[in-house]
This record gives structure tokens, sequence and C-alpha cells, in this order.
């Protein structure tokens, strides 16, 4: 919900104040808004993590779940999307009377508006080029993710992890975001949709793009979060809790007896 309210708030307010009907002059740009959905993810976790983890992200969390040992038994309450349409929904009311300005009525609603809760690919981008682009971004974020939470690299001191997310999430909005708006989390941008749909944007939403919302926004981060795992602990990870590195039956039953020594 956090996390939803300070990324698609800002998106609200940049945009909306484009038009003199909204604010005298345009309150923020682009960099304002790498910078709130920073924000918004760095605080999301700084509330949550000593609750339920703190990952906000469900791609991160099957990533976790298949190659970690994070239980599957969590995965579908950690992964649920309530969240992100309580915080549209919020943003939503907060911002209702300059959406209306901005369409031009509270009967008209299109995705001029749509796109401030959700993301949408700009118009030369291909299908495969869309997909890439959320793989990418979405790998490099699993990337990071690990090796600061690799007690063998360098982790941060206790209770800073937000803040390397805050600096993770600002470079990959800074320098990989213009062309599909970097969801880089199935539920930062399913909830939100769900939101729209259910205020007066409709169908539209879900048919962009042939389903864009569906293979873009939800499946590439899913793919990129398990590429950018595999990717680490192949390379990188020396820690037993990867499945790349973990004993076999064999070796656990030697060490068990006594046979092998841990280093």
């Amino acid at each position: 919900m956090l996390l939803i309210i300070f990324g698609t708030g800002v998106v609200c307010q940049v945009v909306l104040s484009s038009i003199t009907a909204v604010a005298p002059s345009q309150k923020g740009d682009y960099l304002s808004i790498s910078f709130s959905w920073a924000v918004g993810t760095a605080m999301g976790v700084w509330v949550s993590v000593g609750i339920s983890g703190g990952h906000i992200n469900p791609a991160v969390t099957l990533a976790l779940a298949v190659w970690r040992g994070f239980p599957w038994k969590k995965v579908p309450s950690t992964s649920i999307l309530l969240g992100g349409v309580v915080g549209a929904a919020l943003v939503y009311a907060n911002y209702i009377h300059a959406i209306d300005l901005y369409e031009g009525g509270r009967d008209v609603r299109t995705l001029k508006t749509a796109s401030l809760f959700s993301t949408y690919a700009l118009g030369y981008m291909t299908n495969v080029s869309c997909f890439f682009s959320e793989f990418l971004a979405s790998a490099v974020l699993l990337i990071v993710v690990l090796a600061t939470t690799d007690s063998h690299n360098s982790p941060p001191p206790p209770g800073l992890f937000p803040l390397v997310l805050f600096i993770l999430i600002l470079g990959i909005g800074a320098s990989l975001g213009m062309e599909t708006g970097y969801a880089i989390n199935p539920a930062r941008d399913l909830g939100p949709r769900i939101l729209t749909s259910m205020v007066g944007y409709g169908r539209q939403v879900y048919d962009f793009r042939n389903q864009y919302w569906l293979w873009c926004p939800v499946i590439a981060p899913i793919l990129g979060a398990q590429a950018g795992t595999i990717f680490y602990d192949c390379f990188l990870f020396n820690g037993p809790e990867s499945r790349v590195n973990r004993p076999n039956a064999a070796a656990r039953r030697r060490l068990e007896e006594g046979d092998l020594e841990v280093v």
C-alpha cells in the first residue's frame, strides 16, 4: 500500500499538474517520479520487514521460494494484491478532481489517466522489446537484492537494507524505466490496474496491446527475477541456502556422520 501511495501519487502529481486547470505550474518531472518510487519501496520495506520479511514484490517471493527455500505456504499471503488495490484507491480518491479536469469530466476515463496507476509501454516498443525491458530490469533487481543480503558478500548494516533498495529502485527507474514504466513487480502493476477497472476504466486496461497487462508487467518480472537469481547463485553465491549449492543427500549423510568437515 505504501509503495503504491508514494509511486502512483507522484505520477498523478507530475502528470496532472501539467495543465493549468489543475496547477499553475507543473509539480515535478521524471526524476521526481524515480525518486518517489524509490522512497515508496524503502518505506514499504521499512514498515513491513520485521512483520512479513518486506518482500512487497511477488517476483522476489517466488524467486526465493524456488531457489532459497522460502516457505511455499507463505507465498500466497505474501503475494496478495490487496495492498496495491487499497493504495491505488486512496490515491485515486485524493486526485479524483484533478483527474476529472484532466480528462474533461467525471464520466470520461481513458488510458491517459489509467497510465497514472499502471504501466503502459511507449508506442514504438515492440512486444519483444517490452518483455525484454521488464525482464532485464527485474533480473538486475534480484542480483542486487541477493548480493546485499548475502552474508559472504557486503551486506549493509542491520536496518539499512531499505536504504539499499532506495538507491537500487532509483537507479533502475533513472536508467531503465522510460520504455515500459519499470513495473518490475507484478503487484505494483496488477493491484492498481484492478482498481482502475473498478472505478470506470473498464476492460480497456486489460485489452491494451493484446493483454499486455499479463505478459509484460506480470510474467516478465517473474521470469526476470528467476533469471537474476539463477545468475547470482551459479556465478557468485557460495552459501548452502541455494539449490545450486545445497549438498546432495549423500553429502548431507556423510556430514551428519562426521566424515565431512564444514568449511
